[in-house]
């Protein structure tokens, strides 16, 4: 059995979904396993109507109105000569209107989990209902009954154990049922033994795919992009970026850690404790080899550059002009840890420790605040991360150029620099 992933970008229109079609027409008679995103930015949307809810904002039922056009819009297109698939979409909207009219809960996350999850819900149930309909028999699977979290809304941990039991259980049964082949689900949404939704972080449909594929010994995951494959570098800051055709599972670890976006940081675990190899495949050229990720390492490896933009680095002084020693690094940290804050890079001298993060405001301005309790803070915000794997000078003279350098780390494979001013 295989496992596809299909993201927002590749079903942001009619277009995209009956590509879909396409590319599952492509693998008529095996078995699949697909796992779908929200359709196109639906995601931040839902996060503005999560944001209009829990706030009391006016804006509210413009936003709704704005999410069901777009929904509907492509249910139409889909289905230009009935109403099935707008029946489905009134259903789950009026399920998300039921919410809504609730008096939200003191806890953010908990109303983020239930709300935003609606993304994926609305676009499994379309695309699954126009599968069925052109005769791409499919049954549909609530992703929050397969896989098993804790309580830790927008960033659930897997129970592993009770996950496995349960997609192998229900795959199994219905791989039983003749005819039908392909089993359609959603991406980043999961569920406490209580069945209280939950999130598996943003981005997380890769995860997904990873945690279903794990637990049935799956044959491959592909991830299918707008791209050809994994490439060295965002086009959009290196236009001279190229494909990879083939990395290891320990360096796509490296390139996710470092904040490339070719995959969700978590993917890469399960599928290399079962060996399952991962390919990037292009959602517009479907036959083209796109890229592979396994385990073995190839001979000759591109140098791979990540820019993080809109970053802040911060650093911390004690007052009392003491060495920074272990335990103000705890306590440091345990900031850190409480607002969920990631860290991109550290460095730590005699009396100070830095580290540059995402620019987040609702995060940064409370670390911020506590922090200049005990300690003297000074930051620059505004700056970027560069990382570079497999360097070597030129390309660090090519990159970095003339900018100003805040923080440089380097080691045999990677050096990670925080500049000011644009590539």
């Amino acid at each position: 059995m295989k496992v596809f992933k299909f993201g927002g970008a590749s079903i942001k229109d009619a277009a995209g979904v009956k590509n879909v079609a396409n590319i599952l027409n492509l693998y008529k008679g095996e078995s699949l396993i697909v796992v779908i995103s929200a359709l196109g930015k639906t995601t931040n949307l839902m996060e503005e109507i999560l944001r209009g809810y829990f706030e009391k904002k006016a804006n509210l039922n413009e936003l709704l109105l704005q999410l069901k056009k777009a929904h509907f819009e492509i249910a139409s297109d889909l289905d230009q000569n009935g109403l099935m698939l707008n029946h489905i979409l009134e259903d789950i909207f009026e399920q998300l209107e039921e919410k809504l009219q609730e008096d939200p809960s003191d806890n953010f996350d908990y109303e983020y989990d239930k709300i935003v999850s609606f993304g994926e819900i609305l676009s499994t149930n379309l695309i699954s209902a126009y599968l069925n309909m052109i005769g791409i028999n499919n049954k549909w699977l609530d992703a929050r009954k397969l896989i098993k979290t804790d309580h830790t809304f927008r960033e659930g941990k897997v129970d592993w154990e009770k996950s496995v039991s349960i997609i192998k259980e229900k795959v199994t049964r219905l791989k039983e049922i003749k005819e039908l082949n392909i089993l359609i689900t959603q991406g980043f949404i999961s569920g406490t033994a209580e069945n209280i939704t939950t999130t598996l972080g943003r981005e997380g449909s890769d995860y997904s795919a990873a945690i279903l594929a794990f637990a049935i010994d799956a044959e491959s995951v592909t991830i299918w992009k707008d791209v050809p494959g994994l490439l060295n570098a965002d086009p959009k800051f290196f236009p001279e970026a190229v494909k990879l055709d083939e990395i290891s599972y320990e360096e796509a670890i490296e390139l996710s850690y470092y904040g490339a976006t070719i995959i969700h940081p978590k993917t890469i675990k399960p599928l290399q404790n079962k060996n399952i190899p991962l390919y990037v495949k292009s959602f517009c050229n479907p036959q083209a080899p796109g890229s592979l990720i396994t385990g073995i390492t190839p001979k000759i490896e591109l140098p791979s550059y990540i820019f993080k933009r809109d970053q802040i680095l911060i650093t911390v002084f004690p007052k009392d002009f003491s060495f920074i020693a272990v335990d103000n690094l705890n306590e440091i940290f345990s900031i850190f840890s409480k607002y969920k804050l990631k860290i991109n890079l550290m460095q730590n001298s005699a009396l100070s420790f830095s580290v540059c993060a995402d620019n987040r405001k609702e995060k940064i301005h409370p670390v911020l605040e506590e922090l200049s309790q005990k300690y003297i803070i000074k930051y620059n915000d505004d700056v970027e991360l560069i990382t570079i794997r497999h360097y070597t000078d030129e390309i660090i003279d090519k990159v970095v150029k003339k900018r100003k350098i805040y923080v440089e780390q380097k080691n045999r494979t990677t050096i990670q620099v925080v500049v000011r001013g644009v590539f």
